[in-house]
């Protein structure tokens, strides 16, 4: 059965977000198969997505002046979306390290019970 999404639903600070501002940052051409077919997800979620990225207004969407195919659109980020990108980077690497630190810290831990335990010969 397939998901149904809302706008409101979209959690607007998650990596799929953040994934897709950085991909129309890197390569504003790209088509919503080439984006889904990147990030991994689906044609319809990315469609939705993009939608809801230019409902905030964070992306524009604007046909191609010289494209055989006039439906075929260029995604360019807004000052807005520019300023989101910047944000959410920042919150995801925040996170990222909490979770490094996190996952330092267990392995430093585990390793010490090994060492405790005369089970030192793991490689580290």
């Amino acid at each position: 059965m397939p998901q149904i999404y809302s706008i409101q639903s979209i959690d607007m600070d998650s990596e799929e977000v953040l994934k897709i501002l950085l991909e129309i940052h890197d390569k504003p051409g790209m088509t919503q198969r080439e984006l889904s077919s990147r990030l991994g997800i689906s044609l319809g979620k990315t469609n939705y997505l993009l939608k809801a990225l230019i409902h905030k207004g964070f992306i524009k969407a604007d046909n191609f002046k010289n494209a055989e195919n006039k439906t075929r659109y260029i995604y360019l980020l807004t000052p807005k979306g520019m300023e989101k990108k910047a944000r959410a980077t920042y919150r995801f690497l925040k996170r990222k390290k909490q979770e490094y630190e996190r996952l330092e810290e267990e392995i430093r831990r585990l390793s010490q019970e090994l060492e405790q335990n005369g089970k030192s010969g793991i490689n580290k």
